[in-house]
């Protein structure tokens, strides 16, 4: 089973070279972000094609393909061709980094090669379940990563359209989704992982599932989402943040408190 995932680490690796040099060049590191969404879209094939075409692994194939295809395609349009300034949180980097930054961000877009690896495993592990398909466990499962998928498209589109209303500009994003959760768009992503786990269910290697949304949700919840993103709208938004903060649940959906 450690084939897949060298040979999805290998073309990941190579792709994020590639993105490295673009991104000197365009002094914008967002690029990895591009290329970690990418990577995983190439690992869905990679999943496919060792395996024997059995159905369970076109069903890993197909939620894999769809969920980061999605992801790559909103990175890249959205974030890249839109917005096209370097994300602030990397800009931090640079200024911290100084004349060692490009040097620096070479080895952290290769890092994101690694975390492909990492990621693509519970896709890997539902492509090797060998019972009986479908099941109930695989029905379950595609339900689960479906709705996730769907959800996360629905809050990047809300956002996108308040982004885009001049009458909003200055205000906090409080429409649809977003009046139930400050990142909806987190607590998608972080949900559709467990859908792996729901379709690995009966494998001699369902452990491994886990990683997916235990991993996902410390890197969203503490690391790379939530607290850059915070820190940026308190930044940008100050008082209406504070106040939104103190109403909406900062990652699980629940109902508004009063502030």
């Amino acid at each position: 089973m450690l084939i897949p995932i060298y040979i999805s680490i290998a073309l990941a690796g190579t792709l994020q070279i590639l993105l490295w040099m673009h991104s000197v060049k365009t002094r914008n590191a967002g690029w990895v972000d591009f290329g970690w969404s990418a990577g995983m879209w190439m690992s869905s094939w990679v999943i496919l094609f060792t395996s024997d075409f059995h159905p369970r692994a076109w069903l890993a194939f197909g939620v894999l393909f769809f969920w980061s295809g999605r992801l790559a395609w909103h990175i890249l349009h959205d974030r890249l061709w839109k917005k096209k300034a370097e994300d602030q949180r990397y800009q931090n980097l640079r200024s911290h980094w100084g004349e060692a930054a490009n040097r620096n961000f070479f080895w952290f877009f290769l890092s994101q090669a690694l975390l492909v690896g990492l990621f693509m495993t519970p896709a890997l592990v539902v492509s090797r379940r060998g019972e009986a398909f479908p099941d109930l466990f695989d029905l379950w499962g595609v339900v689960i990563a479906l709705f996730a998928i769907a959800g996360e498209s629905i809050a990047d589109h809300q956002l996108a359209g308040f982004r885009k209303d001049p009458a909003t500009k200055g205000k906090v994003c409080q429409r649809g989704l977003w009046g139930y959760s400050r990142h909806p768009n987190y607590f998608f992503e972080w949900l559709h992982w467990w859908g792996y786990v729901l379709m690995a269910l009966g494998s001699t290697l369902w452990l491994y599932t886990l990683l997916g949304p235990l991993f996902m949700y410390l890197f969203l919840r503490y690391l790379t989402g939530v607290p850059h993103a915070e820190r940026q709208s308190l930044q940008s938004r100050g008082d209406a943040y504070r106040e939104y903060q103190q109403s909406t649940p900062v990652f699980f959906p629940w109902t508004p408190r009063k502030s």
